[in-house]
């Protein structure tokens, strides 16, 4: 980042930067408030074919050689990386008009997507290249023919575009998945805000930790990229609804496409949030927030207020007075501004066309003006700005019944600090106004009322990407309107650009291809690193004296048969007080369907299962920490005998850690060899163990856990 701001901007390409030799062409980024130059871009002379082709080779082979676990980690060094330097970031997304908190939900967010999908790489996927979905399915009645869905990485790379708005986490929210699934990027940020980008690309070279061939990144226009794409590449594009269609259409078949487009997001206040509430605090809060943030440059930007009829004055004066109070427009590089510019006189300018098209539609300014606004300059002085983009909060209203408002309202998007205040008169109207935006990434609804909400979910939740129902006990820990989070899908239908990003483990297989694998327990064991019933296993030596570096899919341990006695299910019911009567009425138990009088416990039967299988003695297994699928399926009589089958079931090492994770396959039969229960064992193994003298007591190699 030691470089003269009036250099153009690099490339990365090929894992190296790469600059244009003729830079007649370049194209100047301005200082959002002075309009000093920052920077130049150009892409003159770029080979984009010999990018892509770089990706499909030296990425997938870097890529495709690390497990989802080893990938993940990677993303938490790089979320590291980027924190230790997170200033400089800060510092530098000034100069587009971001204000700290501004940068902290781009540059904090950005991190903290990657920090997420660190985590649940490593939590919900397996320390592997293929990811399995869904249960087995048989497809013979001998078992010897199988079926499953299995999920693996696409072939090609992942084009990334992206929106001028959030530097940082708009294109880490589709770096992040991609990486973790292994397909490489191609990221092209918006020109405005271009060097943002190159400095968090330059972050993550600088740390040595990008395998080769996984990032590259485009400073410039792409000219002819499309043609260059095909099946088995993906496009991420974040943009307007417009560009997005004209894109699409240059996309080859095969080539997965998604879009997240400007949409006219609505909140709507609930009928019982009257002035004075929480509820109705809360969204005066959301509402400013949401008018200046990145100066309302924000895809899930509140556009459209929708608020009973009775409420539209109290908000627009509740909302004045919270403006005035804690709203100050400048330069971010002054100390207290809390709202900057737009990010270019060009994005000022076409906003400032959208409010009068609204102005046009019968709307009127109820908050705010368009003339040019004093600001605070970065020396602290108040005046005007002309070579800024600075456009003050505003709100429009619109006079007339909800049925009769302008279409205006529900299609122009004016990409800043401006929102409309639409009345209703009955819920039912509130939801009918929602739908009226032809899809959106997100509606807000502000009430404490679960009826209103459960119609308004109804309603309109097939319209948006996502819902926020903001409440008394809510609106504290909430993160807000327009804040999508990496843990659930960020996108929305029709307008909204019908695609998804985000949504953990969602977002990852996007970047898959979900394939049906048919063939024999063994091919299938096999092929997934999971054991199938019906394939191989062996029984050399109790699995739970195997560390991790001995123990292999398919140890199995065989039990003896244990006899169920009358006296035992008597004990177990009166030891927990789990009277139930089909443990101790043999009248009440043999008129119900599924006993044939009395039976035993399934708890029972699961704990004496666990006695069954345990070796006692120190070892390298540590811990227990859970079942799951538990299934019982046969009853089990008095007089009844009981044995359990347990088999390794699938490996996961951890990477920092001393232990891995073992999941048991379980079957519990009785003694015509019917199964009684089906379910999988969870537990902690050490990786190495030396067994004592006595092949008892042990010491392991490291301390680890007892919880994962």
């Amino acid at each position: 980042m030691e470089r003269s701001v009036t250099d153009i901007l690099p490339s990365y390409l090929r894992d190296r930067w790469w600059s244009p030799a003729d830079a007649a062409d370049a194209v100047a980024v301005r200082d959002a408030s002075t309009g000093e130059v920052v920077t130049h871009v150009s892409t003159d002379g770029i080979d984009l074919a010999g990018a892509l082709d770089h990706a499909r080779t030296v990425g997938q082979a870097s890529l495709g050689g690390l497990t989802f676990h080893q990938r993940a980690l990677l993303l938490k060094e790089f979320a590291i990386a980027l924190t230790a330097r997170k200033e400089e970031l800060y510092e530098l997304s000034k100069r587009a008009g971001a204000t700290v908190r501004d940068s902290q939900g781009d540059v904090d967010g950005g991190i903290g997507v990657l920090f997420t999908y660190a985590s649940k790489g490593r939590r919900e996927l397996p320390n592997a290249q293929v990811y399995l979905d869904g249960p087995v399915e048989s497809l013979a009645k001998d078992g010897s023919f199988l079926g499953r869905h299995v999920y693996t990485r696409l072939p090609g790379v992942a084009v990334q575009i992206n929106a001028f708005n959030f530097p940082m986490w708009g294109a880490l929210e589709k770096f992040a998945p991609a990486f973790l699934a292994g397909v490489p990027s191609l990221v092209k940020p918006a020109t405005p805000t271009a060097y943002i980008a190159e400095a968090w690309v330059r972050i993550l070279v600088e740390s040595g930790r990008l395998p080769a061939g996984s990032l590259q990144l485009v400073s410039g226009s792409v000219p002819g990229l499309f043609d260059h794409l095909g099946l088995g590449d993906l496009v991420g594009f974040t943009g307007s609804a417009s560009t997005a269609s004209r894109l699409r259409e240059q996309a080859a078949p095969g080539v997965r496409f998604t879009s997240e487009t400007d949409s006219i997001n609505a909140s709507v206040l609930g009928p019982d949030a009257v002035p004075g509430t929480p509820e109705f605090d809360a969204y005066v809060k959301q509402l400013m927030v949401e008018l200046t943030t990145k100066a309302g440059q924000k895809c899930t930007a509140i556009r459209r207020a929708i608020v009973p009829a009775g409420a539209v004055e109290p908000l627009v004066a509740a909302l004045r007075d919270k403006i005035a109070e804690r709203v100050v427009v400048g330069d971010p590089h002054a100390e207290g501004v809390t709202m900057g510019p737009l990010v270019s006189r060009e994005q000022r300018d076409e906003v400032l066309r959208a409010v009068a098209a609204l102005e046009a539609a019968g709307g009127r300014l109820v908050l705010g003006t368009t003339d040019a606004p004093d600001v605070m300059r970065a020396d602290g002085s108040t005046g005007p700005a002309p070579e800024g983009a600075f456009v003050a909060p505003l709100v429009i209203g619109f006079d007339g019944e909800a049925t009769a408002l302008p279409g205006a309202v529900h299609d122009i998007e004016a990409f800043g600090p401006v929102a409309s205040v639409l009345a209703y008169r009955t819920v039912d109207e509130a939801a009918d106004l929602v739908g009226r935006g032809g899809g959106s990434l997100v509606t807000s609804v502000a009430t404490a009322d679960p009826a209103v909400a459960a119609t308004l979910l109804a309603r309109t939740a097939a319209f948006n990407g996502r819902l926020l129902f903001l409440d008394r006990d809510d609106a504290r820990s909430s993160t807000g309107h327009g804040a999508p989070v990496p843990h659930l899908v960020h996108g929305g239908p029709g307008r909204a650009g019908g695609g998804e990003e985000l949504g953990g483990i969602r977002a990852v297989l996007h970047h898959m291809q979900r394939t049906a694998v048919q063939g024999s327990p063994a091919m299938l064991t096999a092929l997934t690193g999971v054991w199938h019933q019906g394939a191989a296993s062996r029984s050399d030596r109790h699995p739970f004296r195997k560390p991790l570096a001995e123990l292999r899919i398919g140890d199995q341990f065989v039990s003896p048969l244990r006899a169920v006695t009358l006296d035992d299910i008597e004990t177990f019911a009166h030891f927990t007080g789990d009277l139930f009567y089909a443990h101790m009425d043999e009248e009440a138990a043999a008129a119900n369907p599924f006993f044939p009088g009395r039976v035993a416990h399934g708890y029972l039967l699961v704990s004496w299962a666990a006695g069954l299988f345990v070796d006692p003695a120190p070892g390298p297994v540590l811990a227990n920490y859970g079942l799951e699928d538990l299934r019982f399926v046969t009853p089990v009589s008095p007089d009844d005998e009981v044995r359990v089958v347990l088999t390794a079931k699938q490996i996961t090492p951890r990477e920092t850690d001393e232990y891995g994770e073992v999941r048991w396959d379980a079957v519990l039969l009785n003694q015509r060899d019917e199964i009684v229960a089906t379910y999988d064992v969870l537990t902690l193994v050490a990786k190495t163990w030396d067994e004592g003298p006595a092949g008892g007591a042990a010491s392991r190699t490291a301390e680890a856990p007892v919880t994962p």
